[in-house]
């Protein structure tokens, strides 16, 4: 008997795993269809769940509907991502709660000592991005959860996002991330992944 192949040895069944990884495609164009505030609560009702450190979800989004919203951050991004956003159905700038111990009471309380353990700022901003990095990671896959897809984007004035947006010095933007239902006829052809070897060792 010949050994079963890759989908059969996962629990999503063929369907959601297309949805979330095999069809999903990262977006740089849009449907008009708007992106609710329902849609968006869905997927962070989803996300949620998703490991951090000491559970402290440091993870914060800024969603940008407005016309003059958009025109604030246009500046700080590179020339090729700024007329995608300025069209995107929904732009959301992701960063981190460098204060994110403050919670610590309340969402790791079978530690209670544990706010005082990030007490030096450098160790807590180091954490924090930490955490919300994985948290971009599963917001992407809620995001596609959804039937919406993602176009992120790291080509932007990343500490000039943060004075404009952040100027209390609590957050550190991290990543700029448009939302919508994509435009599959402006998809080019999927490009090459790694196999399991390439990536994969044992010891």
């Amino acid at each position: 008997m010949s050994a079963p192949t890759t989908p059969d040895l996962l629990a999503l069944d063929r369907a959601a795993q297309d949805l979330l990884f095999r069809a999903a495609r990262t977006a740089n164009t849009f449907t008009d269809e708007p992106v609710t505030d329902a849609e968006v609560a869905a997927i962070h009702d989803l996300i949620r769940y998703g490991p951090t450190a000491y559970n402290g979800q440091p993870l914060r989004v800024l969603l940008l509907r407005s016309t003059a919203a958009r025109a604030r951050l246009l500046p700080y991004l590179s020339s090729n991502n700024r007329a995608k956003t300025a069209s995107a159905p929904l732009v959301a700038v992701l960063a981190a709660d460098v204060d994110f111990h403050e919670r610590l009471p309340e969402l790791y309380p079978h530690r209670p000592q544990a706010r005082d353990w990030l007490t030096d700022r450098a160790t807590r901003v180091e954490q924090a991005r930490f955490s919300a990095t994985l948290q971009i990671g599963y917001l992407l896959v809620g995001v596609r959860a959804a039937g919406l897809a993602a176009g992120p984007m790291a080509g932007f004035d990343a500490a000039g996002v943060t004075r404009e947006f952040f100027p209390d010095g609590r957050h550190e933007a991290l990543l700029v991330m448009n939302v919508g239902r994509p435009d599959p006829d402006s998809w080019r052809e999927r490009l090459p992944r790694l196999d399991t070897e390439d990536v994969v060792r044992t010891l």
